[in-house]
């Protein structure tokens, strides 16, 4: 019996994305789907973002077919949508290497591909970097097309809005794709979110929509797309009517068309290819298209941990600081009705669900615009309310002129819950939250802590609420330990701006720590004492500011070597503040500083991130007896 050969893939035989022009149409939908198989078995596996990138796959598949990557500048938002593209371009070989440690980035990378013209991570990018490059374009005197492709939500946020605003000013060609999935993570809110589902439905819109697939079918062969728009002219202005947002902004809008629709995608695409003026086409797209569990969960497929098994890895109640933090928030609400919730678009990354439906008036998610979450925040603290703002510290980053001025400038009663503090692995150089301690320490009346502990979290968030002032409660990606305490240490909380020494070691030197790096101390010290080195005390610092210099400088004036371990940049970090007080004392103690070195750290699993910026027991250990002139064993 003749063994049975499973049938070539189109993939195999591409020849990359210039094989695509020449495929016929009948091939695209087995292409579109093979693509769509390889995502899911390589994101199932690695991790990512995968329900957008499944619902972009025609969209992606016909932008090549009509545009020229190596020519055109095509500006991907986010990249959540750009898995297809890789695979397209020039990855398909690496794309089983997604997401790990020296393997292809979850994002465009312009140093990972020449295809790839700008890096993104953060959302509503796009528009303002394709409005550059298309001005760069004209003052250079090249000719190219510029491409912005948005979606995911990222329409709604307020530098979408601004570079939309500035493209009549402009005055230069570009086409904006405006794949609409009705999704950001989970349902957009809001007034324009609401605004672009109406146009959908909009009869005019459906008129133009036959009308330019008609030009298109009897355009003359030989017949420029420019006489052709030229002398419709007339014709399209009546069928736009009434005018909408993007018409009022000096932006043509087209749609909105059926973003799966291979025909009618390729005819729109090609058409707009010789528009020549600023041109936004609406897209209507399925998020998690073409992978059934995706489909009827796309919020729950939006990004996905790595596997394990055939089943999707999702942290179990209570498992996650995540959990934790709003659950203990739902509990102080219990007894505080103006206690308020906020969020920008992450009500289920930052677990806050269980809090909208206990109480829905008091949950607010403002979409994709942290600069607004945070002064709306901060009015609704100055009207008498007690804010939480549950916010990624990676997008923190976007709202830091509202937390000066808006918050700890007016001494208002907002606590910011920073959510995936420090080294978060996969998603890379863009998601680290590095940067909230080196700047978050110096804004005056801001509190900045980090509880090492489900108790230490409860703590600290309720003495911050009684408090009613501006704080900063900071916390990793993961697993919340319920209590590191030791045998003999106090039950009760150690109190507001105060260290904690949860070991007294050998007395000739200290590794001092804040949140998620305390365990790492803690294991220093087991490590010295399971080889009978000399023992380091061991102090969890608690909080930055106010910081315990008492504690602080105590330690510095007895210990021959102080170690400072963070999970944040070196530069601008405590360890900084703490070396510069060893200096201003004279104390005789030399400063050690751990955490990350001056660079971006590329995605990998969070242990490879730490151990590559040298944050091991053994490397500290070692380092640290080499300073004390103590020879290792």
């Amino acid at each position: 019996m003749e063994e049975y050969k499973a049938p070539m893939r189109i993939l195999d035989n591409l020849n990359g994305y210039e094989g695509l022009k020449a495929l016929p149409k009948e091939a695209l939908p087995r292409l579109c789907q093979e693509v769509r198989d390889l995502m899911v078995d390589v994101v199932m596996k690695n991790g990512g973002h995968l329900a957008s990138s499944l619902g972009a796959v025609e969209l992606i598949v016909s932008i090549l077919r009509v545009f020229d990557p190596r020519k055109d500048r095509i500006v991907f938002d986010v990249g959540h949508q750009a898995y297809a593209y890789k695979i397209l371009t020039d990855r398909l070989d690496r794309f089983p290497t997604l997401r790990q440690a020296g393997g292809l980035s979850g994002f465009p990378k312009r140093r990972e591909s020449p295809y790839d013209h700008y890096d993104v991570g953060h959302s509503s990018t796009s528009i303002s970097a394709a409005l550059g490059y298309a001005k760069a374009r004209d003052l250079l005197g090249q000719d190219h097309e510029v491409v912005a492709v948005i979606g995911d939500g990222a329409l709604y946020n307020g530098l979408a809005m601004e570079a939309l605003n500035n493209v009549k000013e402009a005055n230069t060609r570009l086409t904006v794709l405006f794949n609409d999935n009705s999704m950001s993570i989970s349902r957009p809110v809001g007034g324009l979110a609401d605004y672009l589902a109406r146009l959908g439905v909009n009869p005019y819109y459906k008129r133009f929509k036959e009308y330019v697939k008609e030009q298109c079918r009897k355009r003359q062969r030989g017949e420029s797309i420019e006489d052709l728009l030229s002398r419709s002219k007339t014709r399209m202005k009546s069928l736009l009517q009434p005018n909408n947002i993007f018409e009022g902004l000096g932006i043509s809008y087209w749609g909105p068309f059926d973003g799966h629709n291979l025909d009618e995608l390729g005819e729109i695409l090609g058409l707009s290819r010789f528009y020549g003026q600023p041109l936004l086409v609406h897209l209507r797209t399925l998020k998690g298209k073409g992978y059934a569990p995706a489909e009827a969960e796309p919020t729950r497929y939006h990004g996905v941990s790595g596997m394990a098994s055939s089943e999707l890895i999702l942290a179990s109640p209570g498992s996650s600081w995540s959990d934790l933090v709003s659950g203990t928030v739902l509990s102080l609400a219990e007894n505080d009705d103006r206690i308020v919730c906020l969020t920008a678009a992450m009500k289920d990354g930052t677990r806050l669900n269980g809090f909208a439906k206990r109480w829905p008036h008091r949950c607010f998610d403002v979409g994709i615009a942290e600069e607004h979450l945070l002064t709306y925040a901060a009015g609704l603290a100055a009207g008498g309310l007690r804010p939480f703002v549950f916010i990624y510290s990676t997008f923190l980053q976007r709202a830091m002129d509202q937390l000066v001025n808006d918050i700890a400038m007016q001494e208002l009663p907002v606590v910011i819950l920073v959510d995936r503090a420090g080294l978060v692995g996969e998603d890379g150089e863009t998601h680290h939250g590095l940067l909230d301690v080196c700047w978050g320490r110096v804004i005056p009346g801001l509190a900045l802590m980090a509880p090492r502990d489900a108790e230490e979290a409860r703590s600290m968030l309720s003495e911050s609420h009684l408090r009613g002032k501006p704080a900063m409660i900071r916390f990793p990606r993961g697993t919340s330990p319920l209590s590191l305490r030791r045998k003999g240490s106090p039950s009760t909380s150690t109190g507001w701006g105060k260290a904690e020494t949860m070991i007294e070691g050998d007395g000739t030197w200290t590794v001092m720590a804040y949140g998620k790096t305390v365990p790492l101390a803690l294991e220093i010290h087991d490590l010295a004492a399971s080889m009978r080195l000399a023992r380091p005390s061991v102090v969890d610092l608690r909080f930055v500011e106010p910081a315990d210099w008492d504690l602080i400088e105590a330690n510095l004036e007895k210990m021959d070597v102080t170690c400072i371990l963070e999970d944040g940049y070196r530069k601008g970090g405590f360890g900084e503040a703490v070396a510069a007080k060893a200096n201003l004392i004279g104390a005789p103690s030399k400063v050690l500083r751990y955490g990350v070195p001056d660079c971006y750290v590329f995605q990998a699993t969070v242990e490879e991130q730490w151990e590559t910026c040298g944050l091991t027991a053994d490397k500290i250990l070692e380092d640290c007896l080499a300073s004390l002139e103590i020879p290792a064993r």
